[in-house]
């Protein structure tokens, strides 16, 4: 089980966050993203002590502060008899180009960026202010 596809289950469901600092956040879990950062909407907030509680209406948590999510059993159920999700994850990483055997970065590839080399002797009239060519010669005195 993937807790990162788990989460993408529980959205619009409602769920628990506990914060490594104590504070707890009960709310709607509306959207989530890779570094599981979570945003809730119909939130309450409990501080660490449980002594004063705030209602908010929507509120962002970084997922490195989070210690724990509790989450409903009816999500986790849910997200069992969904049929063939292994599968079908890894069908989504090779559209993406996951495992294509496709390199990527810079270099290693010929004729690529780089200055180009001009030819000189085509150059008709004798101006030689073109990029890459030479720089033109001093005029003399008379």
């Amino acid at each position: 089980m993937l807790p990162l596809s788990l989460l993408k289950t529980a959205i619009n469901h409602p769920m628990l966050v506990e914060l490594k600092n104590g504070e707890t956040y009960n709310g709607h879990l509306a959207s989530c993203d890779t570094w599981m950062n979570v945003y809730l909407t119909q939130v309450i907030c409990t501080s660490r002590d449980g002594d004063r509680f705030w209602k908010i209406p929507e509120c962002y948590i970084r997922g490195s502060t989070i210690k724990y999510l509790r989450i409903p059993d009816e999500v986790i159920e849910n997200y069992k008899d969904e049929p063939n999700r292994g599968q079908q994850l890894r069908k989504d990483q090779m559209r993406r180009g996951a495992g294509s055997g496709q390199r990527g970065g810079r270099g290693g590839q010929t004729n690529r960026g780089g200055r180009q080399q001009t030819n000189l002797s085509n150059n008709v009239g004798g101006s030689t202010n073109s990029i890459g060519g030479a720089r033109p010669a001093k005029q003399q005195r008379r």
